[in-house]
């Protein structure tokens, strides 16, 4: 039986009292990927952020590989929208890929071989060997990008957590990120990416669609459905391997979903 790497029951999510998203349930399994999917401020990054530990549960229970947010830091990669840390120190792009091993060894522990070839392989991976020796102040937006997303693939967690990470990524550097996100899932860790795509969604084992709600959550064929879409975005349209097809604005007297 495969180790549940996320489980939450009556899990509601929000800053302070505030309740972004009530009545979370949530199950992910060792292997699989799932897509977050809404608007922006449909509660996406919230939901990510309390599975990290980096906000705590207002109601309900969470576990994260069997424990409470957390307790394994070096078992969980969280990828965030914003790097200010990244940017405010003059480092290069393999440093900041070292960074994703500093959770096993600590800020002033010294990586060994292991780590070192956990970095360059996400490092090639995700195609930023040309650009490693430069500092991340002189790289593109796509550019860092791939660094922060390799920093993530260094870590080599068992429950890894990505807040729209193709955000600035050119079409081959997403499709670069999608395959190593497979990759990873099939060699046993899950995987959580907050995302718009709904080509992106299709391709995850499952999908939740947000709206400061759940409006929906299972597998992504069943999930991606009219009526669903519809409440989360106020499109009409059907998911069918290869693409979303039959897209349309909502009708009168339909709106978007808060």
């Amino acid at each position: 039986m495969r180790e549940m790497a996320v489980l939450s029951r009556g899990l509601s999510v929000g800053y302070g009292s505030e309740v972004i998203v009530p009545g979370i349930d949530l199950e992910l399994a060792a292997g699989q990927t799932c897509a977050l999917v809404g608007i922006n401020g449909s509660g996406k990054s919230t939901l990510l952020k309390t599975l990290a530990g980096l906000l705590p549960p207002i109601l309900g229970e969470v576990a994260i590989l069997g424990k409470p947010p957390l307790s394994m830091p070096s078992r969980v990669a969280y990828l965030g929208q914003f790097h200010p840390s990244g940017m405010a120190l003059p480092l290069r792009a393999a440093d900041v890929v070292r960074m994703g091993r500093f959770s096993s060894h600590g800020l002033l522990g010294k990586l060994g071989s292991e780590d070192e070839e956990a970095v360059w392989a996400a490092i090639e991976a995700m195609g930023v060997t040309k650009f490693a020796d430069l500092p991340l102040s002189r790289l593109s937006g796509g550019q860092r990008q791939r660094v922060f997303i390799a920093q993530a693939l260094a870590r080599r967690a068992d429950l890894i957590l990505l807040d729209e990470p193709a955000s600035n990524l050119d079409a081959p550097a997403v499709e670069t990120y999608r395959r190593l996100v497979r990759a990873t899932a099939d060699a046993g860790a899950a995987c959580i990416v907050a995302t718009h795509d709904i080509d992106e969604a299709g391709a995850c084992d499952m999908t939740m669609l947000l709206a400061h709600r759940v409006v929906a959550y299972g597998p992504s064929s069943e999930v991606l459905e009219p009526a669903a879409l519809l409440a989360t975005f106020g499109i009409v349209g059907r998911y069918r391997e290869g693409g979303l097809v039959a897209v349309g604005r909502e009708h009168d007297g339909c709106h978007d979903g808060e």
